[in-house]
Parts: C-alpha cells; structure tokens; sequence
C-alpha cells in the first residue's frame, strides 16, 4: 500500500491524488501512488484531450479504468494541453509500472501559475495519505 513515503518531493498535489510537476513554464500532471493503489490493475487510459485543448482545474480529463473501477481524472490547473502521453492508450500498465515517470498524462501550459501554488505540498499529501490509511 502507498505511504506517505511514496509522496515526491518535486511536485504538489490534489486531494483526489493528481500530482503536478512544474517543468519551466509547463506543469506535467499524472496520478499518484495511493491512486493506483486503489485502483489496482489498471485496464485502459482515456485521455479526452487532445495538444490545443483548454482544460479547467478540478473538471476531468479523461478517465482511468482498473479491474476494480472507473475514475475520472481532473486537471489540478487551468491551461491548454501541449502534450498527451499516447504510450497509455496502448500500455495502460505503465500506471501501475512508474506512476510518478514514465505515466505521466498530460502537460500543460497553465493559465494561472498561481493555481499550482494552491495544490497541496508534499507535506501536507503525506499528512492526507496518513488520515485515509486509517
């Protein structure tokens, strides 16, 4: 099970376990540990968005399907899509494999740095993981 030892240091967080890594000016967004931890085997990556589109923080993106469930995934910042990771289509494992690497899912070029900076911190994830363990 994903611990708050599992949370990355380089990137800040949503409350429904998105992470987002500020790259220059871009932010890169993917799922977290503890997400795929409740998904567990993960089946199929639906991006809705294609480069170009205009994505809006906290409304989904694109669902993620497991042996378990269907969740939806929401943009944790406001911005257009500059790049969607299309390995997923064909190799929904990866998530599972490398969740904060290779999975990434989309990168944005945000409208409002300012948004990112009301994500969670590191910290303040762990503290999250640490309530939802219990």
């Amino acid at each position: 099970m994903a611990s708050s030892e599992d949370v990355r240091t380089d990137r800040r967080y949503t409350k429904d376990h998105e992470w987002a890594r500020q790259e220059n000016d871009r932010v890169v967004v993917g799922i977290t540990a503890f997400a795929v931890d409740q998904l567990g085997d993960i089946t199929l990556v639906n991006l809705d968005v294609k480069p170009g589109d205009t994505i809006t923080a906290g409304k989904a993106f694109g669902t993620i399907e497991s042996v378990k469930t269907l969740s939806d995934l929401f943009a944790p910042v406001s911005g257009k899509v500059v790049r969607v990771n299309t390995d997923l289509e064909s190799r929904p494992e990866l998530v599972n494999e490398d969740c904060y690497g290779h999975a990434w899912m989309i990168e944005v070029s945000p409208s409002d740095q300012g948004e990112l900076g009301g994500l969670l911190e590191p910290a303040a994830y762990a503290e999250l993981l640490k309530t939802a363990a219990h």
